[in-house]
């Protein structure tokens, strides 16, 4: 079944569509096509200020939504969801070209990230302290009032409801600027959300993020920002949001290491590291697209590789038997493009892929196959900077601490992968790779629960876990005293 997709959006706020008030306009490309797909408004500081304003009146009301009935509208919220998997599936694979598959997925992720923090914005604890018989400290939690969020354009629906579900089961109300290129199934599911939700507690605003992404750091009436995109983007973000003090939540970059030890199950892990490098075709900021085997099993592991990747089968993003489907923009599939030749020129020899791939059923489709190199320096610029697509690399070690220097040599420290059937070795790795989290076996499981996040210039702050929670709340702390006595002071 197909669906459509409407010509042109506008702002979603307050609970209903929202007209820009200027009349710029962002062009949405198909990645398959390459026509146009949709129209959304480049967002004015009127409009902004318009949402942030809807955000703000919403947000005192919403805070005194008892937590059990938050709790229930959440959860009703991924029932929605859930009751139109297959509408916003289609929509999230022909808005970005990831294959059916994943984006349904995608869908049930984004449904069970809202039930999580549905109840664990009930379980929310405070800290006292008796200082003397009659004194006491206690914290209360409290919702920091108006959430900025930038999304990316790689995983538009997780990322959205991924990101508000904290923010609002804490009492927030949020504004949310969506990538330029892939933002219908936000708008989509913000217009769901309202079914669900007070007017004004989910926004969503449209623009560049050099217009409206910037103007949303820098609002004063916003109290905390989180964003996912590159380093250079955290980078950009911590200077716009300097000025008015905002908390921040950066989740950056990252060029992630798949260490392959001796004892590893080569069959288990061939499967997974090509998991782990060519999910959603690369386009994900955990990417494992450097793979390091150890020298006595690495012909091996490379052989039970590239006997798996004619499995990846590339095409018809609307196949459920594809695996790989576009890239999602024409100029990210041209840098991708120049990456893959960079590679040539630094020495690196293609083990597959390289090249386009024709998909007959989408001609113009932004279809590129899994690319592997091997023999490149540490050092090459392909080895080093995140490509953000389906190019891995290959290379053997057999100095474990030359290795990890190898693996640690990258500006970004996000995610790594470790493969070994030794349970100590495996503590040991995952003590030794800076990283914000590492995958022991298994590769790109985002379990609801298990805090994400990176170090290094993958940014800080943490997702996706109770702590995030809290990480849109600021305690206030009160002091009493039971039997105050104050003549000693007057004496």
């Amino acid at each position: 079944m197909s669906y459509t997709i409407p010509s042109s959006y506008d702002h979603f706020v307050n609970g209903q569509w929202m007209p820009s008030s200027g009349t710029a306009r962002l062009e949405c490309a198909s990645p398959l096509t390459q026509e146009i797909l949709t129209t959304v408004p480049d967002a004015t500081a009127a409009d902004l200020d318009a949402a942030v304003a809807a955000a703000a009146a919403a947000q005192p009301g919403w805070a005194d939504v008892p937590a059990r009935k938050r709790q229930a509208l959440l959860e009703a919220a991924a029932d929605r969801l859930v009751a139109e998997v297959e509408r916003l599936a289609w929509l999230e694979t022909a808005n970005t070209g990831k294959p059916i598959r994943e984006s349904r997925a995608n869908v049930m992720t984004a449904a069970d990230r809202l039930r999580y923090y549905a109840g664990a914005c009930r379980v929310f604890e405070g800290v006292v302290v008796p200082v003397t018989r009659d004194i006491t400290s206690y914290g209360l939690r409290k919702p920091l009032g108006v959430i900025g969020i930038i999304g990316a354009w790689n995983f538009p629906l997780n990322m959205f409801v991924g990101k508000i579900a904290p923010a609002i089961a804490a009492g927030n109300c949020v504004v949310y600027k969506p990538a330029d290129a892939t933002p219908v199934t936000t708008l989509e599911i913000a217009a769901l959300l309202a079914e669900c939700l007070p007017p004004g507690v989910v926004n969503v605003i449209t623009g560049r993020g050099d217009t409206a992404g910037a103007g949303l750091v820098a609002h004063p009436g916003v109290r905390k920002i989180s964003v996912t995109g590159s380093s250079e983007t955290g980078r950009r973000v911590m200077a716009g949001a300097s000025s008015t003090i905002k908390r921040l939540t950066l989740e950056l970059g990252g060029k992630n290491a798949q260490i392959v030890y001796p004892d590893a199950d080569l069959d288990r892990a061939a499967q997974g590291i090509l998991l782990g490098a060519f999910m959603n075709q690369g386009q994900v900021c955990t990417a494992g697209s450097r793979i390091l085997a150890h020298r006595d099993i690495a012909a091996g592991l490379k052989e039970r590789i590239l006997s798996l990747v004619p499995r990846l089968r590339v095409g018809d993003p609307f196949d459920p038997a594809t695996r790989m489907g576009t890239v999602s923009t024409r100029t990210h599939f041209d840098r991708v493009a120049s990456y893959i030749e960079l590679g040539k020129r630094e020495g690196g020899r293609l083990l597959c892929g390289g090249e386009p791939v024709r998909v007959d059923a989408w001609p113009r489709g932004l279809f590129m196959a899994p690319t592997l190199f091997e023999g490149l320096a540490a050092s090459a610029r392909v080895a080093q900077e995140e490509i953000f697509g389906p190019v891995a690399t290959f290379s053997e070690w057999d100095d474990e601490a030359a290795m990890l220097d190898e693996v640690n040599g990258v500006e970004q420290g996000l995610a790594a992968g470790v493969w070994t059937s030794s349970l100590s070795r495996a503590h040991a790795a995952a003590e030794a790779v800076q990283t914000g989290r590492v995958w022991v076996n298994c590769y790109n499981l985002f379990p609801s629960g298990a805090a994400f996040g990176g170090s290094k210039a993958s940014g800080f702050g943490r997702e996706d876990a109770f702590e995030t929670l809290l990480d849109f709340t600021e305690v206030k702390n009160v002091i009493v005293d039971a039997a105050p006595d104050y003549r000693s002071f007057y004496e």
